[in-house]
C-alpha cells in the first residue's frame, strides 16, 4: 500500500462522493480528537497490530511451548524486522521508475508499504533466525489467525482513505462498484479483501478443529491461499507491469506460492498429530 501522506496530499480539503452503498461520506474518512483532525487509516493500522499481538500472545499461553522463551523471542524480533524491510522495500518497487526519480529515495522507500512484503520479509527473517539458532520447528501456525484479524482491522483503515491511497480497485460497471473519492465507480478492493480472509479465517479453524496435521500446516494454507487471492486481486488494482503483464506484487505471489507448493510436496512423512474434533 503506496503511502502518499508525505507527498503534499491536503487531507483538510476532503472529497465529497455519493457511495450506492454508505450514502455520503468525505474520503479520507477522518475524526475529531481534542480538537485534532485525526486520520482513521494509521489508527486501525495500529490497532490492527495491537489486537493481533494480544491475540497471538493469548494462543501462546494456551498452546504446549516447543520453543525456549528466549528464542520465541528471537523468532518474534526476525519476524518484526523482515516484515518492516519486506513491507518497506517491496512497496518502493512496486513503481521502479518512481523510486528511480525520488529525490529522497529513503525517504521514499519509508512512505511506501505492502502486506504482501511485510508477509514474505517477515517468513524470511523467521527462517533466519531459526537457521541460526538451529530450531527446524514450525512456527507459523500459532500466528495465522492473530495475523487475520490484524489484516482486517488495517484493511478497514484501507477502505476508509478511499483513493488517496493504492488500495483501490479500478473503474467498474458491476454492481459492487463504488464511489471512492474521485468520479468513477470502482472495485472496493479492501473490502473483497476483508470478506476474504473473514472467510479463509472460518475455513482455517474448521481445519484446525475437524483435521489431523502437520505442524505448520495451517501456516501454508493461509500463505498459499492469501497469496493467490492477491494475484488475482491485483488485476482489477492500479499496478506497473514488470514482466508477463504482472506488477512487482504478483511476481513475489507467485515465488512464495510456488515455494509453499513446494515445501507440501517435499517434506518428510512424519506421524500427524492427533487433533480430536469438538
Amino acid at each position: 500500500m503506496n503511502k502518499f501522506f508525505g507527498y503534499g496530499m491536503h487531507f483538510t480539503s476532503q472529497i465529497l462522493f455519493k457511495s450506492n452503498t454508505f450514502g455520503l461520506m468525505d474520503f479520507p474518512f477522518t475524526f475529531q480528537l481534542f480538537g485534532k483532525t485525526i486520520l482513521l487509516h494509521p489508527v486501525t493500522e495500529s490497532l490492527g497490530i495491537f489486537v493481533g499481538m494480544r491475540y497471538y500472545t493469548f494462543l501462546k499461553r494456551k498452546d504446549a511451548e516447543k520453543f525456549s522463551n528466549v528464542n520465541s523471542l528471537l523468532v518474534l524480533i526476525g519476524a518484526t524486522f523482515g516484515a518492516l524491510l519486506g513491507s518497506h522495500i517491496l512497496g518502493s518497487l512496486e513503481r521502479p521508475h518512481d523510486l528511480v526519480k525520488a529525490t529522497d529515495k529513503l525517504v521514499y522507500i519509508w512512505l511506501n508499504n505492502t502486506i504482501i512484503g511485510g508477509l514474505a520479509g517477515g517468513l524470511i527473517g523467521v527462517e533466519l533466525v531459526k537457521k541460526i539458532i538451529g530450531k527446524k520447528e514450525s512456527t507459523g501456525d500459532r500466528m495465522v489467525f492473530p495475523l487475520i484479524v490484524a489484516m482486517v482491522i488495517g484493511r478497514i483503515g484501507c477502505f476508509f482513505t478511499g483513493v488517496f491511497e493504492e488500495t483501490y480497485g479500478l473503474p467498474t460497471d458491476s454492481i459492487f462498484g463504488m464511489y471512492l473519492g474521485d468520479n468513477f465507480k470502482r472495485h472496493p478492493v479492501a473490502i473483497y479483501e476483508i470478506v476474504f480472509l473473514v472467510l479463509l479465517f472460518i475455513f482455517i479453524r474448521y481445519i484446525q478443529r475437524n483435521f489431523s496435521y502437520k505442524s505448520g500446516f495451517l501456516f501454508q494454507v493461509f500463505m498459499i491461499c492469501y497469496f493467490t487471492f492477491r494475484f488475482f486481486l491485483d488485476f482489477i488494482k492500479p499496478k506497473y507491469n514488470i514482466i508477463l503483464n504482472l506488477s512487482t506484487i504478483q511476481i513475489v505471489c507467485c515465488l512464495i506460492i510456488i515455494y509453499y507448493i513446494y515445501l507440501l510436496n517435499h517434506q518428510k512423512i512424519h506421524k500427524y498429530e492427533i487433533i480430536r474434533s469438538r
